[in-house]
């Protein structure tokens, strides 16, 4: 039987549907910036949701067993961990689930620790509950040219006594890597001398590359003093549906999350994302995702291709997973913020600048390119005509 053959190479005119990627642009501008695919989601998902909106009433939902179910299912079946169901606990999104570990993990005034470049909302969320981040900058290894952990640095600052969570993305974003699971194992180890609370933010663990295979925290952390995000809202691209699932085991942890996760009234979910989490655990939705990480992997490689050729001087980080490009131009004396200015303005592609990323971003640009290669491209030739108009 032959496999299902997806259409990657076109996709929806998103301007005018409300779009935050498409529709905050000034006109001309080519969005290539906010983590949101250009993709429509996955066949399976769309035929669901048109099922449950044909029921004509979207009222408050009740999550079913089988959104438990079909999550701990996925796990098991993809990464070899199956999450009990007494230890996972819905909400509204990654971002909130976060939001509210900490707040119920950390008391204000506290340090969290993170390893930078980073997401940028971690800063956000650390700063809306009182605490501090303290930065742990990655180091670009010189053999892969990928970031490494500097496992003295994570050390002390794990040792500070104001560090109480460390607040870890695995994959990583903006860098790309797959933290090995003797990575992990040691900064499991690190948590446990220095007493600190783990948060691991796994949204993009569906969106691997060949070769490299995504470890669950769950499964390297012996102690019980963790809680882990999962949702496939990013993978399989309907983040607009607002679901997550918080995963911890220790009951009194889940008992303070859930105190938290109701102080901050991210506790309702749409049920349309119900439906959508379902469907995208399904066997169809696999075969999807499968098609779309070939299909990235392609567009990685005609990106490095591109950059190469048009911008020599510029250095891409080699990507593990995501579909985030990260790319140095430190070359041209510009800092992230004018280097994003310069490609919005004489380029027409507006992409992330690297400094809201924290330390270790500041020379850097984040590249979407989770969209048809043909678009790609443009973006890439308009990003390439701004930098190479510098004197």
């Amino acid at each position: 039987m032959s496999a299902p053959v997806f259409d990657f190479d076109t996709a929806p005119d998103r301007l005018g549907t409300q779009s935050y990627k498409w529709d905050t642009m000034p006109e001309g501008v080519l969005p290539m910036w906010v983590a949101d695919m250009d993709f429509p989601a996955a066949p399976c998902i769309l035929d669901a949701l048109k099922r449950r909106i044909a029921g004509g009433v979207m009222g408050y939902t009740h999550v079913p067993p089988e959104y438990y179910s079909a999550t701990a299912d996925w796990y098991a079946r993809r990464h070899g961990w199956r999450p009990e169901r007494r230890h996972m606990m819905y909400t509204s999104g990654v971002v909130p689930a976060i939001s509210a570990i900490i707040k119920a993990m950390s008391r204000p005034g506290d340090a969290v620790a993170v390893l930078s470049p980073v997401f940028n909302c971690f800063y956000s969320s650390i700063r809306n509950n009182g605490c501090r981040a303290a930065e742990v900058e990655l180091a670009v290894d010189s053999d892969s040219g990928m970031y490494r952990i500097p496992w003295d640095e994570l050390e002390r600052t794990a040792a500070m006594p104001d560090v109480k969570i460390l607040l870890l993305c695995n994959p990583h974003n903006p860098g790309g890597r797959v933290w090995t699971h003797a990575e992990l194992e040691r900064i499991a180890g690190i948590a446990r001398r220095h007493r600190l609370f783990v948060i691991s933010d796994e949204i993009h663990c569906p969106l691997t590359y060949p070769g490299h295979d995504y470890t669950p925290w769950a499964t390297v952390d012996t102690s019980a003093d963790w809680a882990v995000c999962i949702a496939p809202t990013k993978a399989f691209n309907f983040a607009g549906l607002q679901i997550a699932t918080i995963v911890a085991p220790d009951p009194e942890v889940m008992h303070r999350i859930d105190r938290a996760v109701n102080i901050n009234e991210v506790c309702d979910v749409n049920p349309l994302g119900v439906v959508a989490t379902i469907a995208a655990y399904s066997p169809d939705g696999e075969a999807w995702l499968d098609a779309l990480r070939r299909y990235l992997a392609g567009n990685f490689a005609a990106l490095r291709e591109f950059i190469a050729a048009e911008l020599p001087r510029a250095t891409v980080m080699p990507l593990e997973s995501t579909y985030l490009a990260w790319i140095d131009l430190g070359y041209t004396g510009l800092d992230s913020a004018g280097l994003a200015a310069l490609c919005e303005e004489r380029g027409k592609v507006m992409l992330s600048p690297g400094h809201i990323f924290g330390r270790g971003g500041e020379h850097h640009l984040r590249l979407n390119f989770a969209c048809p290669r043909e678009r790609m491209l443009d973006g890439l030739r308009r990003m390439a005509d701004a930098v190479n108009s510098l004197p």
